[in-house]
């Protein structure tokens, strides 16, 4: 009967079907002992089998496949589904189908798919219908079949209407003045927050950790001359360039805060670049005029080669010379920016739906989710429903900048909002909708376009990774070409098991060499400002810095958790953790860092980064020795060499290490089988002295050949990345 198997394989593919059918036949042992022949020959399908002479009559062999077919089992019943036809040509295909999928959408029997892969690599006993075929096997059997094949879409739906918010022009019938809106820009330890705090009569940069502000404030100040002026006091630090740039897109007026003492400094240059990019116009404040190395004309001159010149250099920027510390002309300042401010013809609509710019969120334990904003249009009041990027609120409360609760934020007035669903990011537009469930539709438009974009790029991705598969598949065919199909499949089972072992030991050695962090900040515009610093970790070489996770709000135990798992470091910034937090990472063996200085979180880091790195080898010469003559000894039936040597420089110590040297390079590192002076056995050869020595291998010595005593030892690595500050 195996021979009947073979010769129906063979000579007439299509019997595949019908002994498939035989199988589901009651005499499950019609292939054994068991076997009856007057049962089995009263079966239409047996008869064709026993008979080979029918086997050439293809309709006979249909009608006794078809007059089986009442006897598939139940499950296989409920898998025949109805072909889909055509069209074009074409068959729809998508990675991973089964082969009853890829056989309905070809509008072909599952044996067919069966005969397709007859003569391939393929072990056709362990098919299934449901087993999966990846997609250079589906496209090589469509091929095969004489047909073409596209990619099915991923998800077949009608284009989608936009739902997103709009903001209507403005009636410049209505538009009214409202306040100006200043940043203060300027260098690390200018003196911006100093200025600040002499115009609104506060102690700011006395609270600030390190005296150098880390988040952007937004700030009202009441002129005596009874005009209002926001002010927004940036970071000067390196790592805050991005709120800086944020700054600079919400001003009208920007605020140059350059020391007299100092001069021009690398975020003032930069300070300048991001106003001339938001097309903003400066007032020049040179701080610092009290100290007696200051030189204001200085400052002036340095300001011309970056294009700021100053109206007593024929220019349009305004040159005050202040003390921020003392007062000194503060008001002179003031009037500036308000004559300015002026010029300018700064208006807006206080009437209709509220639009904004979010300078900053956070997370607060009591209030939940806040974020500071300006109002750049409408009145926001109590119960208006907002959107900002992906999320949404009903404002419950506004503050000011005390932290004293307001009823109205008119346009160009800065206010702390309460009531959002969940922490917007900093520089996100703030638009009022309708209600609520306009609200909804706007974020599950914006999340549908965010999805399409990732799934865009996704895609792109994968074709590019594919199409590089494909070329290195083909050029290994190539040269595995001149093999049968069991040669190639030996040879590539032989190149490819190693990694079958070595795949979990990578991943153990991976995990040694990578630091994984879980970030934590007060505000967004912090946990950014740290992102873009480890944005320019390039040492990957040296050690794999992971980012497990970043967010707002105070150390949790979820933090806890995916440090455990991923056996990472908490870096926490302006946040807390409570004992019950410490005494459970103290119990976990856990790491939390908590810092209120950028520049010192950066620091520990690095740190870190370096006690992940494997210690270097330093070699300590301790003494130098100068073959003068060479000769050997007779050990048994051995000649081993011996060099006379002179010591010149500190000692030999016969327990450390030595390496011989020859025209500058090394043929030899190891230790001494003997080192003696005259004819005696010696531990030590101090310098001046004579000694003799041979090695624990037998080299020959040359005449001018240097011996180094050196010693090993161990030194911890240090990171060599830089962040730049």
């Amino acid at each position: 009967m195996n021979r009947g198997l073979v010769l129906r394989l063979e000579s007439l593919a299509q019997l595949r079907g019908a002994c498939r059918q035989l199988r589901a036949l009651p005499c499950r042992k019609v292939w054994g002992a068991q076997w009856k022949p007057a049962q089995a020959s009263a079966h239409p399908l047996c008869s064709v089998l026993l008979r080979p002479q029918l086997w050439q009559k293809h309709r006979l062999i249909g009608a006794a496949a078809a007059q089986c077919r009442h006897l598939a089992t139940k499950e296989e019943t409920k898998r025949k589904k109805k072909k889909i036809p055509l069209t074009r040509g074409e068959v729809e295909i998508r990675q991973k189908m089964t082969i009853e999928e890829l056989a309905r959408a070809m509008g072909k029997d599952v044996d067919h798919i069966y005969e397709a892969l007859l003569y391939t690599d393929v072990d056709l006993g362990s098919l299934e219908p449901d087993s999966i075929l990846y997609e250079d096997r589906i496209k090589m059997i469509v091929q095969k079949s004489g047909m073409k094949y596209k990619s099915a879409k991923l998800k077949e739906e009608k284009e989608r209407k936009n739902t997103d918010a709009v903001k209507p022009p403005a009636d410049p019938a209505v538009l009214t003045p409202r306040p100006p809106v200043v940043t203060i820009l300027g260098h690390v330890d200018h003196g911006k927050t100093t200025l600040l705090d002499s115009l609104r009569k506060t102690q700011v940069a006395s609270m600030e950790a390190g005296g150098i502000t880390q988040h952007i404030g937004a700030f009202l100040v009441h002129m005596p001359s009874g005009e209002k002026i926001t002010f927004l006091d940036t970071p000067g630090h390196a790592a805050f360039s991005a709120m800086r740039a944020r700054g600079t897109n919400v001003t009208d007026i920007v605020i140059l805060v350059v020391a007299a003492e100092d001069g021009v400094m690398e975020q003032t240059i930069e300070s300048i670049q991001h106003a001339k990019n938001a097309g903003v116009p400066l007032i020049l404040a040179i701080n610092k005029c009290d100290k007696p190395e200051a030189d204001p004309e200085r400052v002036k001159k340095e300001l011309l080669a970056h294009d700021v010149v100053c109206e007593e250099f024929g220019g349009d920027v305004q040159a005050v010379n202040i003390s921020a510390l003392k007062g000194e002309n503060l008001m002179v300042l003031a009037e500036a920016t308000v004559a300015l401010a002026e010029i300018l013809e700064l208006k807006a609509d206080a009437t209709g739906l509220v639009e904004g710019t979010v300078i900053e969120s956070r997370k607060d334990k009591g209030k939940g989710p806040l974020t500071t904003a300006i109002i750049q249009r409408g009145t926001l009041r109590k119960g208006c429903v907002l959107v900002a990027g992906k999320t949404w609120a009903k404002v419950r409360f506004m503050f000011d900048e005390n932290g004293k609760t307001v009823d109205a934020a008119p346009p160009g007035i800065p206010v702390e909002i309460m009531g959002w669903k969940d922490v917007p990011s900093a520089g996100d537009e703030i638009l009022e909708v309708e209600s609520e469930q306009r609200a909804h539709e706007v974020i599950d438009w914006r999340t549908y376009v965010e999805q399409q974009e990732k799934l865009k790029k996704d895609v792109e991705v994968i074709e590019a990774k594919q199409k590089e598969h494909r070329r290195e598949y083909k050029q290994q065919q190539q040269k595995l070409a001149h093999l049968t199909w069991r040669q190639r499949k030996a040879v590539l089972y032989k190149a490819n098991k190693h990694l079958l072992f070595q795949r979990p030991k990578d991943r153990r050695e991976m995990a040694e060499d990578t630091l994984s962090v879980i970030v934590k900040g007060d505000v967004d515009g912090s946990v950014e400002a740290i992102l873009n610093i480890l944005d320019s970790y390039d040492c990957e070489d040296e050690c794999k810095l992971d980012i497990v996770h970043f967010g707002m709000g105070d150390i949790s135990e979820n933090d806890l958790s995916l440090a455990e798992a991923f056996n990472g470091v908490i870096y926490g910034f302006s946040v807390k953790a409570n004992d019950s937090i410490k005494k459970l990472a103290d119990k976990k063996g856990i790491k939390i860092k908590l810092h209120n200085i950028i520049y010192r979180l950066i620091d520990d880091l690095k740190e870190e980064l370096s006690s992940r790195l494997p210690p270097a080898v330093v070699e300590t010469t301790i003494g130098e020795a100068s073959v003068l003559d060479t000769f050997s000894v007779t050990v048994g039936k051995n000649k081993i060499p011996v060099a006379g040597c002179r010591v010149h420089k500190g000692l030999l110590d016969r327990k450390m290490k030595f390496k011989l040297i020859r025209s500058g390079d090394v043929i030899w590192k190891g230790s001494l089988s003997s080192l003696k002076h005259h004819k005696d056995d010696a531990q030590v050869i101090k310098a001046g002295m004579d000694c003799g020595l041979s090695l624990d291998r037998n080299l020959e010595f040359s005449v001018g050949d240097d011996i180094i005593c050196y010693e090993e030892t161990e030194v911890q690595q240090t990171t060599s990345w830089d962040p730049g500050f």
